[in-house]
């Protein structure tokens, strides 16, 4: 190896090094919290009150009817929507405002609209975890930015491991490969090795990982890439407006006569969600999901309260069937981003990618560690 080869090595080892130290916390972190995150559907259907509930053959009671009943209960908060399951074991009517923040829901007896229970979005386990991932529970805009820049980093870092890892002697190479422990190997030798080796298997998993939550992260960064695939939509959701409005008991009603004919329409679809026009202006947005925890393949519906005919949408959200590659692309990010595209192997996947990323400053601390500890004692 040449003298410039070595010194550039030298240099990008001690960037990587640095750059890890200043940020191995905040990886660990959210590492930590993604690999908990990623089974948050399957812990909260584990623990539904509701499961044990007879199912009912139909759902008697309107969206309309369903907002009346919940808002008894929360008056004066915003109604998101309301969610019917295939199930027919609850109506959860959903309340979100982002200023303060207020996000609960109302559960109803699908039959005479008995108030079953209430959730809080914001407590528990869960969310609490969310935080984590999201803002290592600092306030958000400070938080987020940390976490923004230090996952950044962390992708460049990923790149500088695969450079520092590669070797040019295909035999040592091979070596790297895999773990070749003997009896008498020590803990720091261990340690590095696993920080080699693992950190080179998941490199390229991480990166999409990385990638995935950059684009969630910045704006401009998912402009770009929508735009560099060929995306031509609006990346933002869009309720179209109408050009004749509806005053507020059309739109009730309509919103009532849509749930009967959604459900002959789309009978396996796993749930609907309506969402009521905030203004005389908006037309009926209804999401039409096909599997829990997946959402790239939902159809996003628009209609019209007066008429019930669908209304069309600029963004890349409306029917799935219309949805272009770079549509995909964008709206398949989260079901990526959490393995929840590839099923319960992809989240089992996801969950031990996360995993070993979170073992990586560990590992990676422990090496600067043990190689400053043996300076110091070499200087006594």
């Amino acid at each position: 190896m040449s003298l410039n080869r070595k010194s550039l090595r030298k240099k990008l080892r001690l960037i990587h090094l640095y750059l890890g130290l200043g940020t191995g916390l905040v990886v660990f972190i959210v590492a930590l919290t993604g690999c908990l995150w990623v089974f948050q559907e399957e812990f909260k259907n584990f623990s539904d009150p509701f499961a044990e509930k007879e199912a009912s053959a139909a759902y008697h009671i309107s969206p309309t009817e369903a907002r009346v009943i919940a808002e008894s209960v929360f008056p004066g908060k915003t109604v998101h929507g309301t969610l019917y399951q295939s199930e027919r074991k609850k109506v959860e009517v959903i309340f979100y405002e982002a200023q303060p923040e207020f996000y609960r829901s109302v559960y109803l007896d699908p039959q005479d609209g008995e108030i079953l229970g209430t959730e809080n979005h914001l407590k528990g386990f869960f969310p609490f975890v969310l935080e984590g991932h999201m803002h290592i529970w600092l306030p958000e805009k400070i938080g987020s930015q940390i976490v923004a820049w230090s996952t950044v980093i962390f992708t460049f870092m990923l790149i500088s491991g695969i450079i520092l890892w590669w070797p040019r002697n295909k035999t040592v190479r091979k070596q790297r490969l895999w773990f070749r422990w003997k009896k008498s190997s020590r803990w720091k030798r261990k340690n590095y090795d696993l920080h080699q080796i693992i950190g080179f298997y998941i490199s390229f998993l991480a990166m999409a990982l990385a990638f995935t939550g950059l684009v969630m992260t910045f704006d401009s960064f998912e402009k770009w890439f929508y735009r560099g695939i060929g995306g031509d939509k609006e990346l933002h959701f869009i309720i179209p407006e109408l050009s004749n409005p509806a005053n507020k008991a059309l739109a009730q009603n309509g919103m009532d006569q849509l749930l009967p004919l959604l459900e002959k329409r789309f009978p396996n679809a796993e749930s609907l969600e309506f969402h009521y026009p905030h203004s005389e202006q908006s037309s009926i947005y209804v999401e039409i999901s096909w599997q829990e925890g997946v959402y790239y393949n939902s159809d996003y519906l628009f209609f019209d309260p007066k008429t019930l005919e669908e209304v069309a949408t600029e963004s890349i959200y409306g029917p799935y069937a219309e949805a272009q590659f770079s549509d995909l692309a964008l709206r398949m990010n989260y079901d990526i981003h959490v393995g929840a595209i590839g099923g319960l192997a992809g989240k089992i996947l996801a969950f031990f990618i996360s995993l070993s990323i979170a073992s990586l400053p560990v590992t990676g601390f422990l090496i600067w560690w043990g190689r400053r500890s043996k300076k110091a004692n070499s200087q006594t």
